[in-house]
C-alpha cells in the first residue's frame, strides 16, 4: 500500500523515480532525495544510502528528473544542474567522474530535461535539443555511436530550433518537435523505434 512522504506542512509539486532513488520537488522549490546513493545521484554531496528525504542544498528548482542513477534538474533560475553517476558522461561536465552534489552544466537557459538508463537529453530556450552520455547505440541522435561528455546537438537536419519535448528510455530517445511531429532514435529491439 502507498505510504505518506511529508516533510513539513508543504505539498509536492513534482517528483521522479531513478532506478533505486526518487526525487521530490517540494512546493517551496526545495528538492528532497532519499534511496540508493552508491555514486552520489541523491545529490547530498556523501554516497551514503539515505532511508528517509534529505534536502539537497538551499536553491529554488523548477524542474527534476532521475536517470538509472544521475539526477538532473532545472533551477529556477533556468540554469542545468546534474549529479550522481557520470560513467558514460551522463552529467554532462566534461568529465566521466561521479560527483555527489549538483554541478552547473554551461551558462544556457533550458526549458526541459529528462533521461535514460544513461543518457540526459534538454531542451535549451532556444528550442535547440542537445544530449549526452552513453551512446553506443546512436542513442544522442548525433549520428555517431561515441559517448559523450558534454552537451551535443541532434545531427543535421534535425539540429533545428524546434523541439518542445523529450524523453530518454533505456537505450533509446523520443523527441516532439514544434509542428507535432513525434521522432525517435537508438536501439532497436522490440520496435521501440516503431520500424519494422
Amino acid at each position: 500500500f502507498p505510504v505518506t512522504i511529508q516533510i513539513g506542512s508543504d505539498s509536492w509539486t513534482a517528483v521522479s523515480a531513478g532506478g533505486l532513488f526518487s526525487l521530490g520537488l517540494r512546493s517551496d522549490g526545495l528538492i528532497f532525495a532519499w534511496g540508493r546513493n552508491n555514486v552520489g545521484q541523491l545529490g547530498d554531496g556523501t554516497a551514503i544510502n539515505k532511508s528517509s528525504p534529505v534536502q539537497i542544498g538551499s536553491s529554488s528548482w523548477s524542474v527534476i528528473n532521475a536517470g538509472y542513477n544521475h539526477s538532473i534538474a532545472i533551477r529556477s533560475d533556468n540554469l542545468l544542474f546534474t549529479w550522481g553517476s557520470s560513467q558514460y558522461g551522463q552529467l554532462g561536465d566534461g568529465t566521466a567522474i561521479n560527483k555527489s552534489s549538483p554541478v552547473q552544466i554551461g551558462s544556457s537557459s533550458w526549458t526541459a530535461i529528462n533521461s535514460g538508463n544513461h543518457q540526459t537529453l534538454a531542451i535549451r530556450s532556444d528550442g535547440y535539443l542537445f544530449s549526452w552520455g552513453r551512446n553506443i547505440y546512436n542513442e544522442l541522435g548525433d549520428g555517431t555511436t561515441v559517448n559523450k561528455s558534454s552537451p551535443v546537438a541532434l545531427a543535421a537536419p534535425y539540429d533545428t530550433s524546434s523541439w518542445t519535448v523529450v524523453a530518454g528510455g533505456d537505450a533509446h530517445s523520443i523527441a516532439i518537435r514544434s509542428d507535432g511531429m513525434l521522432f525517435s532514435w537508438g536501439r532497436q529491439t522490440t520496435y521501440q523505434l516503431t520500424l519494422s
